[in-house]
């Protein structure tokens, strides 16, 4: 079914100066500025989306959850399976996410005030906004890492500065504060000069990865030797039916790494000029890159044990080890850059607009997006990426409520108001407002939010449920999907 608006940009509608939104006069100031506002033009083609998606897969952190599934004691073939199959449901989910924005030229935000309410949108942009500030403090504290094997590389006499015992502050070295520091600043850069000097920033910043990773490949094998290298990177120890859970664990891993940019899609596909461009994008970004990318880790990894003597699943390991600095330099250069891609458009776009939201007169999208920033900060995010256990933990719980956000937003669009959305009405506290339901926010949403974040967050916590804790995400997705669709069809039911 297609798409119908009130058109945010029709004819006869005074335009705004010098800017790319469509701000009527009948727009309430308080849930409009020129960062939330429908856009006007959309010119996002199939390789933008491609090359969003390579700069969120090409990172440290996507390299090492495509190398920890190949050591699950799962065949190859069986890992690609679960690799396939995960990043399919990823790209199936995308594409429902990003045609109501796409549709409407707004933010994940401002889409959600259909579900939520104009006032309600908030609990989403507040959820959402707070996971990816935890998310960009340990990106960014990744992307350091890189920095500080290139530091150590030039000027060996700063290690002492490197060891927190001898010089540390609040679980940091003085040489990490210093590389965290600087990434920081480089990625406030690129993201204070707009969604156009990102778009660029990713353009390039994805192809540049995978130049670096196929060189480093083909530089392990020629090192190895073709013969030497075992691609099944731990001992098979699940065959049969037995291996059935754990690639089902697999696929839910997969979706769960991307669940944060799933949610918040809409921010970029609400730039693509068409939704046949947003879905080609998908295709060649999700399932073909990243498969491409899978198998390009498994080679790397692979070798490493007969050239380095052991199994390094690290990236940045593999690159400081390697005798040319000239390699060095481009390896952690490159994976540095990769690293703010992924932090720029996961995490640092999503609260730009997410914060926006809560105040559109007094926050703007940069200081949305520096609010996270500074938070990112404080958190001290080395100190939870130290412990394994609360990474662990902490995914889990973040899946719990970023899947019933989903399930709402899909729930609403497709099932409830059949791909209908009235685009004045999201700017609008009129009390008349197809969006304001009761005092701003909608009842069913905020009801439904409650039992499918819950129900997902005590497979977590309780012992006995912990085995359905990594299908959070599924489950708080499921539940609300199924909750919203008959509470909002009962609520227009008695409004009728």
């Amino acid at each position: 079914m297609t798409t119908t608006t009130a058109s945010a940009a029709s004819a006869g509608d005074p335009p705004h100066a010098h800017s790319n939104a469509v701000i009527k006069p009948r727009y309430d100031p308080r849930l409009t500025n020129e960062d939330l506002a429908p856009l006007r033009k959309q010119t996002w083609g199939t390789y933008n989306i491609f090359a969003f998606w390579m700069s969120d897969v090409h990172s440290v952190g996507g390299y090492l959850t495509a190398a920890s599934l190949f050591s699950l004691g799962l065949s190859s073939l069986q890992v690609l399976f679960a690799l396939l199959v995960g990043i399919l449901i990823v790209q199936f989910f995308c594409n429902l996410v990003a045609k109501p924005s796409q549709a409407t030229g707004t933010p994940y935000p401002v889409i959600c005030r259909a579900s939520f309410g104009v006032l309600g949108a908030n609990i989403p942009a507040i959820i959402r906004g707070l996971i990816a500030v935890a998310w960009y403090g340990i990106q960014t504290y990744l992307a350091s890492h890189a920095f500080l094997v290139l530091a150590l590389k030039f000027m060996p006499e700063l290690a002492p500065y490197a060891d927190v015992k001898q010089h540390g502050f609040v679980g940091l070295s003085t040489l990490g504060w210093s590389a965290f520091m600087v990434l920081w600043v480089l990625q406030a850069f690129v993201f204070w000069h707009g969604m156009e000097s990102i778009r660029k920033f990713i353009d390039w910043a994805g192809p540049a990865v995978y130049a670096v990773m196929i060189a480093l490949a083909v530089w392990l094998v020629h090192k190895a030797g073709w013969t030497n290298i075992n691609f099944t990177l731990s001992f098979l120890k699940y065959e049969g039916w037995d291996a059935v859970p754990v690639i089902l664990g697999g696929i839910a891993l997969v979706v769960s790494y991307f669940s944060g940019p799933m949610l918040n899609f809409g921010d970029f596909s609400r730039y693509g000029k068409d939704f046949g461009s947003v879905k080609r994008g998908n295709f060649w970004g999700l399932p073909v890159n990243f498969l491409g990318f899978a198998l390009l880790v498994v080679i790397t990894t692979s070798a490493t044990l007969p050239v380095f003597g052991q199994l390094i699943s690290d990236p940045v390991e593999v690159i400081a080890r390697i005798d040319s600095t000239t390699a060095v330099v481009i390896g952690a250069l490159t994976f540095m850059i990769a690293t703010i891609g992924i932090n720029i458009v996961a995490n640092f776009v999503s609260p730009a607009f997410d914060f926006s939201n809560v105040a559109p007169q007094h926050i703007s999208w940069r200081t949305g997006g520096m609010i996270a920033a500074v938070a990112s900060i404080f958190i001290t995010p080395w100190n939870l990426y130290n412990n394994p256990e609360v990474i662990h933990y902490t995914i889990d719980v973040l899946g719990a409520f970023i899947g019933p956000l989903f399930g709402i937003l899909i729930a609403d669009y497709y099932f409830v108001h059949r791909q209908q959305v009235h685009v004045d009405d999201l700017y609008t506290l009129r009390p008349t407002g197809r969006y304001w339901f009761r005092n701003g926010y909608n009842p069913a949403a905020v009801w439904t939010m409650i039992p499918s974040a819950l129900v997902p967050m005590a497979c977590v916590v309780f012992e006995r449920l912990q085995w359905l804790a990594n299908y959070s995400w599924f489950i708080g997705v499921g539940i609300a999907l199924v909750l919203y669709t008959v509470l909002s069809r009962k609520q227009l039911a008695s409004a009728h």
